[in-house]
């Protein structure tokens, strides 16, 4: 899909090895005259020139959204900057000014705020593939969120013009905007939406995604819980945050002293903490809900774990630690809800690596016992000592909590998910031989 509205002008211009402006069209000719350069000069927009390097040192095409301070007002353009052997050439889209923020809680900001409090939320990825959708609202229309996720954004919403003409996503996602007010309808259901949605950035600046929440037109939505309120107004500034953090830490943008870039890596890993954070509060207000009800799909647990120990691979290979999943011809038919089987298991393994020394191993092993799915996570830690083994499985609850660790709750969340799925969760552990946390689930 292309974003970028072909009606726009584009803007160009070409920098020599050295940085020096050596052609320009006239809207960036006169813009970089103001900033005190001039033809034949170097580049005296320190943002473009900023990213005229990094396509450079990268040797690869960088593009972004960019802002640029000009006066009393700030300027939006989306900028590709391209390299080449005489130079990078730069193209500039949806040149539009705009006056600065001010760091005060006025009308548009407020609005923008509340906006984000929407009836339910949704993710996608660079392609904008959904790669989150809220289960409990879509089940509400007769929709599958498992049979969605993957798709196009367009395969769950149909996006409609609003009162101009225009369609305000596409307009958004070319400048890279935050979207307000996207009027839409849930397909195959006729129920009317408005979309929010902030974009997500990667590491090296560029699109990674959107966030976003969904309002229901025709009818007033439910007030959201507390935790579905703190999840809005904290999972986008934390996003920003890490990737913020995270491209710091990479020397996005060229070299940085090492302690700055590892307070960076500091930063980027405290908001990941409060994100999990976060996300367990909203999942503890779930399961503790009388109605809750897993799907009891026909899942294979031997699969769910190995894709758990794919996820932590990263993980594990940084502190040097190896997982032994099961085979690939091993299979464990269970029955169970697949995305909370996974988040289980991903917990537990997640554990094992976490409180394993370096070049130690973690084995997961499956096996089906008096007609039940059972897999166990064995690591090599410290173990735990029988009178903490109950209550490690309460709210809060650490063993160690002057550890770095968790938030307390993932093996409360995981055991109440093995249950209400009809399964179980336990440990068998002493001190100095490591723990053993057997999950299982009914078998089919």
């Amino acid at each position: 899909m292309n974003l970028i509205d072909p009606a726009l002008p584009i803007v160009r211009g070409q920098l020599d090895p050295q940085g020096r402006l050596v052609q320009a069209d006239d809207r960036l000719s006169a813009l970089n005259d103001r900033a005190g350069g001039g033809v034949g000069a170097p580049l005296a927009v320190p943002a473009l020139a900023r990213l005229a390097r990094l396509a450079q040192r990268l040797g690869v095409l960088v593009s972004r959204a960019v802002v640029v301070a000009e006066g009393d007002e700030d300027i939006d353009m989306w900028v590709r900057a391209e390299p080449s052997a005489t130079g990078v050439r730069l193209a500039i889209t949806g040149w539009r000014p705009r006056r600065p923020w001010r760091g005060d809680m006025g009308g548009d900001r407020l609005a923008d705020f509340v906006a984000v409090e929407g009836s339910w939320r949704f993710a996608t990825d660079a392609a904008l593939r959904l790669s989150h959708v809220s289960p409990e609202a879509l089940a509400r229309h007769g929709l599958d969120p498992q049979a969605l996720l993957g798709q196009p954004l367009t395969r769950l919403f149909r996006l409609e013009e609003d009162r101009h003409g225009a369609v305000p996503m596409l307009g958004a996602l070319a400048m890279r905007e935050r979207l307000i007010d996207q009027p839409a309808e849930l397909r195959g259901t006729g129920v009317k939406v408005t979309l929010c949605a902030a974009p997500l950035g990667d590491a090296m600046g560029g699109f990674a995604g959107i966030d976003g929440a969904v309002t229901e037109r025709d009818a007033a939505p439910p007030a959201p819980a507390f935790a579905e309120r703190l999840d809005a107004a904290l999972r986008l500034p934390l996003g920003r945050i890490i990737a913020h953090a995270d491209s710091i830490h990479a020397q996005a943008e060229g070299p940085l002293r090492q302690d700055y870039a590892d307070y960076a890596a500091d930063i980027a890993s405290a908001g990941r903490h409060l994100l999990a954070l976060v996300d367990d509060l909203v999942d503890l207000q779930a399961i503790e809900r009388p109605d809750f009800r897993p799907a009891a799909e026909a899942i294979d647990l031997a699969d769910v774990a190995r894709r758990a120990a794919g996820l932590l691979q990263s993980r594990a290979a940084e502190r040097r630690v190896r997982i032994d999943k099961p085979a690939p011809t091993e299979a464990l038919p269970a029955t169970g809800e697949f995305r909370r089987a996974l988040q289980i298991m991903v917990n537990l393994i997640g554990n094992a690596v976490r409180y394993s020394p370096a070049d130690a191993m973690v084995w997961v092993r499956g096996d089906i016992e008096d007609g039940r799915a059972r897999v166990v996570v064995a690591d090599q830690g410290k173990g735990i000592a029988a009178e903490d083994q109950a209550r490690i499985f309460e709210k809060f609850e650490r063993v160690d909590p002057s550890e770095p660790g968790g938030s307390g709750l993932g093996l409360y969340i995981a055991r109440r998910l093995a249950r209400a799925m009809g399964g179980d969760l336990t440990v068998d552990s002493a001190p100095g031989q490591g723990a053993r946390f057997t999950f299982w689930l009914p078998g089919r």
